[in-house]
Formats: C-alpha cells, structure tokens, sequence
C-alpha cells in the first residue's frame, strides 16, 4: 500500500462532544491504531494554538501538527516554528479599535492566554476559553510576535473595522472573534514541502467552515457525516457522523488499513 498522509481537524472530526464536553469515539483512537500500523503519516491540523492543541497530540497518539489555522508546524514531537500575524496590520487593527471603542486581547506567546491593557475585555465577555493577563497601557509594540487578536464586539459591528478586510478571521463566539491565520492548506503544503512528499498523496478529514481551506483540488478530501453543507459539497468523500464511527468507517472505505 502506498503511504498516505492523512491530516485531522480536532472538533467534530477527531473528537465530538464539542467544546464543552469533548470526548473520543473508540473506533476512532482504534483507526489512528490500524492507520499506524499501515505505515501512514498522521497529522493534526487546527486553528487552535500549538500551546492549547498539544494536549490533543499526546490523547491521540500523535507527533505531527498543523496549528494556529496553518501558520505553525510540529514534526515528530517537535515544533518547528509558528509564524506570527503581519505585526503593521495588527497596529493599524487595534488603533481601529480603540478609536471604536472595541476591547481587545492579544496571543503574544506559545501559550492559552490573552494580554489586555485593561479589563474592559472581560468585563465585556467573562471568557475563560483563555487566561486573561491585564498588563496595564499593553500594545502591539510592546511585542516582537502577535499570534491572535480577540475584539470583543456583537456581530455584525467588525464590519466596522477597516483594517479587518486585510487579515483573516473567524467568530465561535456571540461576543469576541478571532484575528488568525485560517489557511490550514497552506500549512499542508509547508508539511508536505518540509518531508518531501508528494501533495497527490494527502488526505484531509474536517466538518467545519474553517475546514474549507483545507479542501481544495490538490488531494483527497473526507467530510464528517456531521459537516457542514458547504463543506460536504467540496467532498470527495462523505463519511457518518463523529459519534457514528465517522473516521473508521471512511478510511475503511478508502482502503487505509492494512490487510
């Protein structure tokens, strides 16, 4: 069988349960057991934060991570490196923001946790998806590398920040959206590149929006049962739901395990 490089979104692909009560199907840590036998490649790619998906590697058995939605890449146990956000853009962002009226957090580090200048973020959200460390007067120049930016605001007020339309984003929240990078096809390309393999030999498994980076023409893409409809529209393959054997049942139909 030839190798395969097979790269996962965590939430409702690997995982289910969602955010708050996420647990692992067993016939899924049974196919990642079978996958790895065959001799493939397995990879985790998530827009989360290299610092607040590691704990995912180590549940799933797994050394290699596309993080921080593309722009961060861990191989073998090991991080290479994650690039930071165009750090003028983010200037011009969170001058935008103050003069709105915006509060506002930034991800300066490898690590869940958020540094505001004041406690107006969470005076306005009470989130604890990350740590919230007031450094009083903080700003953009105080930091070499900006990860993530959260604004706090209701939808649809950042169409009111200009600047946004140059930076990729995405809302999980009523209150915040993330400033982050969202291309995990690019970071795909940057694993691949890095081993030397060829992209025709990439499957990619996901079932959100910020999933549909990832499925483009290049290589072989899967869909939870549980997807999205925008996204099983670009599927190659539609396997069941998370919860429903979903990655089991898929790359026994793609012929993934060994005889």
């Amino acid at each position: 069988m030839d190798r395969k490089y097979l790269f996962f979104d965590i939430d409702g692909t690997l995982a289910a349960g969602g955010y708050e009560h996420t647990y692992v199907p067993e016939s899924t840590m049974l196919a990642l057991r079978k996958l790895r036998e065959a001799g493939h490649f397995l990879c985790i790619a998530t827009g989360r934060s290299n610092g607040m998906a590691v704990a995912f590697m180590d549940a799933f058995e797994i050394k290699n991570m596309v993080s921080d939605g593309g722009n961060g890449l861990t191989v073998d146990g090991k991080l290479i490196g994650i690039e930071p956000l165009p750090h003028d853009l983010v200037e011009q962002l969170i001058k935008e923001c103050d003069e709105k009226g915006f509060p506002w957090g930034l991800v300066v580090d490898d690590s869940p946790r958020r540094v505001c200048p004041d406690s107006s973020f969470f005076d306005f959200t009470a989130d604890d998806y990350m740590e919230t460390v007031v450094v009083p007067g903080a700003s953009p120049n105080d930091y070499d590398g900006i990860y993530k930016v959260n604004i706090a605001c209701y939808e649809p007020d950042e169409q009111k920040l200009e600047t946004l339309k140059a930076l990729p984003w995405a809302r999980f929240h009523d209150d915040y959206f993330f400033v982050e990078p969202t291309d995990k096809a690019r970071g795909i390309k940057r694993m691949m590149d890095h081993l030397g393999a060829p992209y025709k030999d990439v499957i990619v498994f996901g079932d959100a929006l910020n999933d549909l980076s990832m499925f483009i023409d290049e290589w072989t893409c899967v869909a939870m049962g549980n997807a999205c409809p925008e996204l099983k529209e670009k599927a190659d393959f539609i396997t069941t739901d998370v919860e429903d054997d979903g990655i089991y049942r898929a790359c026994e139909a793609l012929g993934l395990f060994a005889d």
